[in-house]
């Protein structure tokens, strides 16, 4: 049911709209990279460690128009952008030194996704049209790939139960960002501290820390926190 919720099931070149996990996956994507700005202007004086995947500026792209158009040119199943959101929280959680930022993530993506299409589907572009359509050349591209595939130490397995459970979270982060507010008049204080805690925890995420999907006992270890 997750899956066909985030409209994950339909072809990805039968219709010109992209499919809701796009623009789930963008929105946690940039909450993430924007508290993440923040705690590392506040921490680290807005440095931090750099990487190969960090730019010198913030693109002038947002995140959901950078995966809108890799869905629109890269033809790849709607699948692979569960499954790349999968491999960044594996990147997350094996490199913590590398937080997700406005300056790392469109090339974390772009490299993410283009891993997934090679893993899930049976046909899919080369290095080179995926340079392209990231807007790199295609030595960046390589280099972005070998260093992604070191760093989430190639694990490209995902089992069925791990990607239902990625589908979920996705719905339960853009399901409590849709609620309307509570009138603060009508909430009992016991359950208000209730409701700021759940929010709490449902902002954590992909972020200076990660949340971690055990996929041997299902166990969910919430270590990234927005």
């Amino acid at each position: 049911m997750a899956a066909l919720d985030l409209e994950i099931g339909s072809s990805s070149s039968s219709s010109s709209m992209p499919p809701k996990v796009i623009r789930f996956l963008s929105c946690l994507l940039q909450r993430v990279a924007d508290s993440n700005d923040v705690m590392m202007t506040q921490f680290c004086g807005g440095g931090g460690s750099m990487s190969i995947f960090h730019g010198l500026s913030r693109p002038n792209i947002s995140i959901h128009s950078y995966l809108e158009r890799i869905f629109k040119y890269a033809n790849c199943s709607p699948s692979c952008f569960v499954v790349a959101y999968v491999y960044l929280d594996r990147f997350a959680q094996k490199q913590p030194s590398i937080p997700i930022s406005s300056l790392n993530v469109h090339r974390l993506l772009i490299t993410s996704v283009l891993v997934s299409a090679k893993f899930m589907d049976d046909i899919y572009y080369n290095n080179a049209y995926y340079a392209k359509v990231g807007g790199i050349s295609r030595e960046e591209m390589n280099l972005l790939e070998v260093d992604f595939l070191f760093g989430i130490g190639f694990e490209l397995n995902v089992t069925p139960t791990t990607f239902h459970t990625y589908c979920s979270h996705l719905q339960a982060q853009m399901a409590i960002l849709q609620s309307p507010p509570f009138p603060l008049q009508l909430v009992d204080p016991t359950v208000e501290m209730d409701m700021a805690a759940a929010a709490s925890a449902a902002r954590s995420s992909l972020s200076v820390h990660h949340c971690c999907y055990n996929e041997d006992d299902s166990t969910h270890h919430q270590q990234l926190a927005v």
